[in-house]
């Protein structure tokens, strides 16, 4: 289903069962899985790479070139960004172009959710099952089950797979809904053997 109002180029591949919403736009080379939905004003840029069953809400900026794992959740008006230096112009105040300028991406993993108004900084990674708070500003990479929050984003917590924040009990920590077990080695997490 692709709204009327929706721009989406020819070259663009759109999963089965994917939804583009009013006033959305999906760039040139654009792939997107299957079971996606595409918020109104929502913007994928060229080249960009969604995996299956990914919700980009509405007035959502998806910058190329963004990769996305299964199950990504971007929220309303969250922002990936592709630019380390941004500029409109050179120093000699001629117009920049495509070859002033290295395009770096935001790389998100499997089943992560990054918050309404939040915004990731390019180059970074957010893990798998990573939550990224609503207005965080992303500026250095996530570790999977992280829960970040504030400017600059920083970890408060870690979150399992349903997204609710885990609970500590004695050397693990535990869904309060699944009951999954996961084991802390430092600054990282991964499911209990």
């Amino acid at each position: 289903m692709i709204d009327a109002s929706a721009d989406v180029a020819e070259s663009a591949r759109l999963g089965a069962r994917t939804r583009v919403w009013h006033l959305a736009q999906i760039r040139e080379a654009a792939v997107l899985g299957a079971d996606c939905n595409i918020g109104r004003g929502a913007y994928i840029g060229p080249g960009v790479v969604l995996g299956d069953a990914c919700k980009i809400q509405n007035h959502a900026l998806v910058y190329e070139p963004a990769r996305l794992g299964d199950g990504v959740f971007v929220g309303p008006a969250a922002v990936l960004t592709n630019d380390e230096f941004p500029r409109a112009v050179n120093p000699d105040l001629s117009p920049k172009t495509s070859q002033d300028w290295h395009q770096v991406g935001v790389t998100i993993g499997t089943g992560a959710s990054i918050g309404a108004r939040a915004v990731c900084i390019a180059p970074v990674t957010i893990g798998e099952w990573a939550l990224v708070a609503a207005g965080a500003v992303v500026t250095r990479d996530v570790p999977p089950y992280a829960l970040v929050v504030g400017v600059p984003a920083h970890r408060v917590g870690w979150v399992g797979r349903a997204g609710k924040p885990l609970r500590g009990e004695g050397d693990e920590w535990v869904c309060p809904d699944t009951g999954e077990r996961y084991v802390q080695d430092a600054e990282t997490l991964r499911l209990a053997d």
